[in-house]
């Protein structure tokens, strides 16, 4: 049966109603703009592999037909996802377009003399397979002279394979330009994506809302697109070309790109493009409608609020006076010099803010919590839209800077070695009472206290998992902080926590670590995603090395297992009892405890070694609860 998320309770309305207030409401042109250069809207429907309907744009027809948002959905996140909610091919101006919300990113298509440039190729082959049908056919069809990766993140480079092909890139006819070294930019893509992919999918699962139901109760699109759908195919084919120093300059389609390189921005990799003959910008995901995470609630590095600052400003410096237009890899373009430079301006002086409060509230000994409870934007900076939190928060942004800044301790010795959370809830439950516990929940729920009921509830139900009473009122409260939440990831965690509760954990729909990009990982990386599978505790007592021969790459490199760990490195181990050669597809298998991959291998040696190698391995479940112990 689908879930259906309860109303909004009296409190929850009336903070949605009091929120209007905090918000530019009479400002609407993000609309004018998020329409203007329609050329063709989106076809009905997107298809998977087998025929599946994987998309429908129609799904999201409730966000239409009335401006004022319902009880259920903070206006602010209402009136982002209405605009978000067109999608179609769009002409930016003369030779650039975008095809947007068949996907969460965009496919931006720069159309040059010679051929088509394409930056960042969306999150699947299935949409951007769409994306380059509709620019076809109402755009062009020059050949495609180069792709461009803008950063190393998996919605910007997974569907490449419906914009190339591996055997085209191959060959060097369409070479894929991207931010750093070619080797830094495969680690830090694919190293993310699947070294901790198992742990990041789950939580994006709920951060991005991918488990709830599309309806004013559930779903409102991900602030910056809509939502990564289920069930499609994600490619990854390594950049050819690495822009490593700023003012690096390259002719593709005929026409000349100039980079500028922005490391350890919203990207580990990232970098800023500018096109001098059209006088277009992007700054990639530095500049956005939206403020943008500092820390991903999804898992991945914490990022540099003051270098987010420094490159846009240095961005101004080099091209503000000439940019006539920035377009991004999510949501909608800016246009004019003067909109161009304003938008830079308060994006950067927006970063900069909250890395510079946020420290000075540390050396005045607050804690990262403490902090963010404090942290307010200038009305002249946080009642802009395109600073409002659709992706990142102000609130955990703050706390970011701190664990970058400064490490996990918040400087209170108490958190410093605390108790495990079932630990501290079994200890708490009995001191209080579970009835006493779920009394006082119920009386912050009636409050509308939702944020200390959620916090008391916590308790009880990591103490007594099966309380069903504790699980269904924790729920609830879960809930209205999502209806009240205007980030649309913090909605997207309350309610799927609050689905949880009720149901049990939800199955999978999404996975960072595809076959593509798991075959993809250079080597070592390779290992390191093996690595992490090894039970410290299984491998403590074994010494075991055994070499693997990739006859595809003509390299050997040697693993041993001693105290726990495996390591790696290239060339043969001379003590090694066995060596498997095969290709990379089969060896990847192989050290991921797949038997039947070790069926194409040959083996020269002791091929007991590989059990007991795979007896050392642990397996992922991608379903772990969130909720519950």
């Amino acid at each position: 049966m689908a879930y259906r998320g309860k109303g909004a309770t009296g409190e929850t309305a009336a903070v949605n109603r009091a929120a209007v207030g905090r918000y530019p409401m009479e400002d609407r042109r993000d609309f004018a703009d998020a329409d203007r250069g329609l050329i063709a809207p989106l076809p009905d429907k997107l298809y998977g592999r087998g025929g599946e309907v994987i998309f429908d744009p129609a799904a999201f027809d409730y966000l239409e037909g009335q401006q004022e948002a319902p009880d259920t959905v903070n206006p602010s996140l209402w009136r982002q996802s209405q605009v978000i909610r067109r999608g179609g091919l769009y002409r930016v101006v003369d030779g650039i377009y975008q095809v947007r919300n068949n996907d969460i990113a965009n496919l931006t298509v720069v159309e040059g003399p010679t051929g088509l440039v394409v930056i960042d190729a969306m999150a699947s082959v299935e949409a951007a397979t769409q994306g380059m049908a509709m620019i076809r056919e109402h755009v062009s069809d020059k050949p495609v002279a180069a792709v461009v990766y803008t950063h190393t993140h998996i919605d910007h480079y997974g569907g490449v394979k419906g914009v190339v092909t591996a055997e085209e890139v191959a060959s060097g006819r369409v070479p894929i330009v991207a931010p750093g070294t070619v080797k830094s930019f495969d680690k830090h893509a694919l190293g993310e994506n699947v070294i901790a992919g198992n742990a990041m999918s789950r939580r994006a699962a709920y951060a991005f809302g991918s488990l709830l139901d599309l309806d004013p109760c559930g779903h409102v699109t991900c602030g910056i697109g809509i939502q990564t759908v289920p069930g499609v195919t994600v490619s990854y084919l390594s950049p050819t070309d690495g822009i490593t120093r700023t003012g690096e300059k390259r002719e593709l389609g005929g026409l000349e790109f100039e980079f500028l390189y922005a490391p350890d921005t919203e990207a580990p990799e990232e970098m800023h493009i500018w096109i001098p003959e059209l006088a277009a910008l992007t700054c990639a995901e530095n500049a956005n409608h939206t403020l943008h995470n500092i820390q991903t609630l999804r898992g991945a590095r914490t990022r540099d609020a003051r270098n987010f600052a420094r490159y846009l400003d240095e961005t101004l410096q080099r091209w503000g006076d000439a940019a006539q237009v920035h377009y991004g890899p999510h949501t909608w373009p800016v246009w004019g010099n003067d909109a161009v430079v304003d938008l830079l301006e308060s994006q950067r002086d927006t970063y900069k803010f909250i890395h510079d409060q946020a420290l000075r509230l540390a050396n005045k000994g607050a804690t990262p919590l403490e902090a963010a409870e404090q942290v307010e934007l200038p009305e002249a900076l946080g009642r802009r839209w395109h600073n409002r939190g659709y992706h990142g928060t102000l609130h955990h942004d703050v706390r970011a800077v701190f664990h970058k800044e400064l490490g996990l301790w918040d400087g209170d010795p108490v958190s410093l070695h605390p108790h495990p959370p079932v630990e501290t809830a079994r200890r708490y439950v009995e001191l209080i009472g579970p009835e006493k516990v779920l009394a006082e929940g119920r009386k912050a729920f009636e409050a509308g206290d939702y944020r200390w009921a959620v916090q008391l509830l916590h308790d009880l139900v990591f103490a007594d998992p099966e309380h069903r009473e504790a699980r269904e009122l924790q729920a609830d409260a879960y809930e209205q902080l999502g209806y009240q939440a205007e980030g649309p990831q913090w909605r997207g965690i309350y309610l799927t926590a609050a689905k949880e509760l009720r149901e049990g954990v939800q199955p999978a729909r999404f996975a960072t670590a595809s076959q593509d990009t798991v075959l993809a990982m250079p080597v070592d990386i390779l290992f390191d995603f093996a690595a992490v599978h090894v039970v410290g505790d299984r491998a403590a007592a074994v010494d075991l090395a055994v070499d693997f021969r990739f006859t595809d790459l003509d390299e050997t490199w040697a693993m041993r297992v001693r105290h726990g760990v495996l390591n790696a490195r290239p060339g043969a181990w001379g003590a090694a009892g066995l060596t498997v050669s095969g290709s990379k597809a089969v060896l990847a298998g192989v050290l991921l405890g797949q038997a039947a991959a070790a069926k194409a291998a040959e083996l020269d040696g002791d091929g007991q070694l590989l059990h007991r190698y795979w007896e050392l391995l642990d397996e992922f479940d991608p379903n772990f609860p969130m909720v519950t112990p």
